[in-house]
């Protein structure tokens, strides 16, 4: 089963192929995906990846968390799926 990865922490100039590329050395990655500001275009300075196996991705976490990356040590942990508002929900 895949596992989501939170990446925060990273310097605006951090391409998401130098993040795959990071990641690959414990496993597959599936997905990479850098936040951008809906208004500005630019990075907000953090990313998600997403590995293949369970085992790669808590060792992935485990070794680069606090590692450095374009100068900018690295804070990596599990993913945490938060739920979306319903908008049905909304009374008006």
């Amino acid at each position: 089963m895949s596992k989501k990865i939170y990446v925060g922490n990273m310097n605006y100039t951090t391409t998401e192929d130098e993040l795959r590329n990071l990641f690959a050395q414990y496993g597959t990655v599936l997905s990479t995906n850098i936040i951008f500001d809906r208004e500005t275009q630019r990075p907000k300075g953090f990313a998600f990846v997403e590995m293949e196996d369970d085992e790669a991705a808590t060792a992935a976490i485990s070794q680069l968390n606090g590692q450095e990356l374009d100068g900018r040590s690295l804070r990596v942990n599990e993913s945490i799926s938060k739920p979306r508002p319903s908008y049905n929900s909304y009374r008006y």
